[in-house]
C-alpha cells in the first residue's frame, strides 16, 4: 500500500516519512499504530494520532457523528492517557477508536477488566515497584535492557496471567541472562546478525580484554598525534646509532601504551628514511593494528552476547502463549510483552482509579445506574437514567431514582437552569463511547447497545438562520441513515424562536421514533410541545432552593415522567442577595416582582434560615 493511500497523508508528508523512515518502515509504523515513529519522523503528535486513528479504525470513527461527540471522544482518551504508565502506552490509548464488532468489544472488555482487577489487587509497595519499573523503562526510551528489567519487575509483582500472559510465558532464568547480556551493550543488538546500528558498541566493563585494547588504542593515538614529542623523548646525545633509537622507541611506546614490546616491534617499519619517519611509522601502524584488534574483539564479544540472548523455542499453545513462534528471542518477546502490559495496565488503572465498571452489552438501549460524569472533579452526585430496552428497571417496571423506566425510545429532559441536563447528556455520550471502545464506564451498573452513530449536540449561544441550518445538517443526516443511532441533543430553542423550536423538536422526536433510533432531547419548552408519540416520555430535573452560600441546590437525579421547572426565582434570589450596588439591587428586585416576589423572598428566607441553623 502506498503512503498516500492513507487518510491525511499527502505528497509532502509522504516524502517526509519516506526520507525519515523509508516507505516500508513508514507503512509498518502506520499499520501498527506507532505514534512515536511518526513523531520522530517530524509529524506533530496530534496529526500523527489522527492519521493512525483513521488508518486503524476508520469505520469506528464514523460513530462520532458530530463535532461535539468527537470532542467528548478526544477528552475521554486524554483522561485515559493521563493514567498511562509509559509514553508509548499513552500513544496507543490515544489512537483507540470505537469498535463495530461485538466480539472485539467483549474481548477488549475481558482484558481491560482483568487488568483493572489486577491493578486493584496490588498493594502499595507492589504498585510502586511496577510504576518505578515503567518509569525506568520510559527514561531509557524503551531500550531492550529496560524492557527485560521491566518484565522481571512485573513477574515479581505477580502480573503473569490473564492480560499479562505474555509476561508469564517468559522464562525467568532467560530473562536474567538477557539482562546480564544487554548490560554489556549500549543500545540494542540484533540477535540475527551484527551490531544493530553504527553508533552501537559493547559497553565499557563488558569484557576486560576489550577494555584493555581500547585503552591501548587511545594511548597509541595520543602518541601518534604527538610523534615529534615522542622522538624528542627517546633521542638524546648518547643515542647516535639507529638501532639504539629503534630500541628506545619500542621501549617508550610499550611503556606509555601498555602494549607488549613484541607487538610494538611488529608494527615498526622495516625501512625508514630517518628517525622521525621510524617513530611516526611505528605509531601509525600500531594504531591500525590496535584498531583491527578492537574491532575483532568487539565482534567476538557481540557474538557471545547474541549467543547469550539466543532464540527461545516456541511456546506450547496450552500455556496461553501459543502465538509466540520459534525464533523469537527473550528480548523480543519481553519487549512485546512489556508494551502490551503497559497498555492494558494503564487502561486498568484508569478504570480502577475512577471506579469504572464493565457495561453489559445489549441489543438496543442505554441505561446507567449511579453514573458519574468523568470530566467533573470532586463530590459528584451519581444519577440513573436510560432510554430503550434494558433490565435496570424495577422488576415491576416502576421507575425510581435507581431504576430508570424501560421501553421508551425517546426522553425529553426538562428542568432547572444549571441543573445538570447538559452534563447528563455528556455523561450518556461518554458511557456510550467508552463502551464502544471496549472500556469500562463510570457507573455502578450500565447496559449499552451497539450504535453505528452517536449524535451529541451541545446548545449554541447564537440565534440565527445559519446556526439553525448548520445544526439541522449536523443532526438529521445521521438520524435518517441506516443503522442504530443515539441522539443526545441540547436545547433546540437556543437556535430559533420558541414556537418554531417546539415544532422542530416535535418533529425530531417523532422522526427518532419512526427511524427506530434512541434519543434524549433537552428543552425548556415541554409545555409547548404537541402530544408526543407513545414511545416518548418527559423527565424533569428540579432545583430545590439555595444553599446558605447562595449556591443553587439541585437534585441532579431526574424525576421520570415529570415535567421539570426552570425555577428562575432561585437565580433572581441569588442575584438580589449578591448585589452590592443599590441601583443594581433595585433592578433585580424589579425582576423578582416579574417572576414572583413572594417566591423570591421565601427563597432568601430559607437560605438565611439554613445559614443560621447549626
Amino acid at each position: 500500500m502506498r503512503l498516500e493511500d492513507y487518510w491525511g497523508i499527502g505528497p509532502k508528508t509522504s516524502e517526509r516519512l519516506t526520507e525519515a523512515l523509508g516507505a516500508e518502515r513508514a507503512v509498518a509504523a502506520i499499520e501498527s499504530a506507532d505514534v512515536r515513529a511518526l513523531v520522530d519522523a517530524g509529524l506533530h503528535r496530534g496529526r500523527a494520532t489522527r492519521i493512525l486513528r483513521r488508518a486503524n479504525g476508520e469505520a469506528g470513527m464514523d460513530v462520532l457523528a458530530t463535532s461535539d461527540a468527537r470532542s467528548v471522544y478526544d477528552d475521554l482518551l486524554a483522561l485515559a492517557a493521563g493514567e498511562a504508565l509509559t509514553a508509548h502506552a499513552a500513544d496507543r490509548i490515544r489512537v483507540l477508536t470505537p469498535l463495530l464488532d461485538r466480539d472485539a468489544v467483549e474481548e477488549r472488555l475481558d482484558r481491560v477488566v482483568a487488568a483493572r482487577d489486577a491493578w486493584a489487587a496490588l498493594d502499595d509497595a507492589e504498585r510502586e515497584a511496577v510504576e518505578d519499573a515503567f518509569a525506568a523503562y520510559d527514561e531509557a526510551d524503551g531500550s531492550d535492557l529496560a524492557a527485560v528489567e521491566t518484565a522481571v519487575a512485573l513477574r515479581g509483582a505477580g502480573l503473569t496471567d490473564g492480560p499479562f500472559d505474555g509476561v508469564g510465558a517468559l522464562d525467568g532464568d532467560r530473562l536474567r541472562d538477557a539482562a546480564d547480556a544487554l548490560a554489556d551493550v549500549r543500545g540494542a543488538i540484533d540477535p540475527a546478525g551484527g551490531l544493530d546500528g553504527d553508533d552501537i558498541e559493547i559497553a565499557a566493563g563488558a569484557d576486560d580484554e576489550l577494555d584493555q585494547l581500547r585503552d591501548q588504542l587511545v594511548a597509541a593515538r595520543d602518541l601518534a598525534d604527538s610523534a615529534f614529542d615522542v622522538l624528542e623523548s627517546v633521542r638524546d646525545g648518547s643515542l647516535r646509532d639507529f638501532e639504539a633509537l629503534e630500541a628506545a622507541t619500542i621501549e617508550h611506546v610499550a611503556r606509555e601504551t601498555g602494549v607488549e614490546p613484541a607487538t610494538v616491534r611488529a608494527a615498526a617499519p622495516d625501512e625508514a628514511l630517518d628517525a622521525a619517519d621510524f617513530v611516526s611509522g611505528t605509531l601509525r601502524d600500531l594504531v591500525v593494528e590496535l584498531e583491527a584488534a578492537v574491532d575483532e574483539r568487539e565482534a567476538a564479544v557481540a557474538a557471545d552476547v547474541r549467543e547469550r540472548l539466543g532464540e527461545e523455542p516456541a511456546a506450547d499453545a496450552s500455556d496461553g502463549a501459543g502465538s509466540d513462534e520459534a525464533g523469537d528471542t527473550t528480548v523480543a518477546r519481553a519487549a512485546t510483552a512489556v508494551s502490551d502490559a503497559a497498555f492494558l495496565l494503564s487502561l486498568g488503572r484508569f478504570a480502577a482509579e475512577n471506579g469504572h465498571v464493565r457495561p453489559t452489552l445489549v441489543d438496543d438501549g442505554i441505561a446507567v445506574r449511579g453514573a458519574r460524569n468523568p470530566f467533573l472533579d470532586g463530590d459528584v452526585q451519581p444519577v440513573s437514567y436510560g432510554v430503550g430496552s434494558h433490565s435496570l428497571a424495577d422488576e415491576a417496571g416502576v421507575a425510581s431514582a435507581d431504576a430508570p423506566p424501560t421501553g421508551d425510545r425517546v426522553s425529553v429532559l426538562t428542568g432547572a437552569n444549571s441543573g445538570g441536563k447538559t452534563t447528563l447528556l455528556e455523561t450518556l455520550c461518554a458511557v456510550a463511547l467508552l463502551a464502544s471502545m471496549g472500556l469500562p464506564v463510570p457507573a455502578d451498573a450500565a447496559e449499552v447497545g451497539t450504535f453505528d452513530r452517536v449524535v451529541f449536540h451541545r446548545r449554541h449561544a447564537s440565534f440565527n438562520a445559519g446556526v439553525l441550518e448548520s445544526t439541522l445538517k449536523s443532526v438529521v443526516p445521521p438520524l435518517v441513515a441506516d443503522g442504530r443511532t443515539l441522539m443526545l441533543v441540547d436545547e433546540f430553542e437556543a437556535i430559533t424562536e420558541p414556537g418554531r423550536a417546539a415544532d422542530l423538536l416535535n418533529g425530531l422526536v417523532t422522526l427518532t421514533v419512526d427511524r427506530g433510533a434512541l434519543g434524549v432531547y433537552v428543552t425548556h419548552l415541554a409545555e409547548d410541545l404537541s402530544p408526543l408519540p407513545g414511545a416518548a416520555r418527559i423527565d424533569g430535573i428540579f432545583a430545590e432552593g439555595l444553599t446558605n452560600d447562595l449556591d443553587l441546590r439541585v437534585d441532579y437525579q431526574p424525576r421520570f415522567e415529570t415535567v421539570g421547572k426552570s425555577t428562575p426565582e432561585f437565580i433572581v434570589s441569588r442575584l438580589v442577595a449578591n448585589a452590592g450596588d443599590r441601583g443594581v439591587r433595585a433592578g433585580f428586585e424589579h425582576l423578582a416582582g416579574a417572576v414572583g416576589e413572594e417566591a423570591v423572598q421565601r427563597t432568601l428566607s430559607d437560605a438565611e434560615w439554613a445559614g443560621n441553623d447549626d
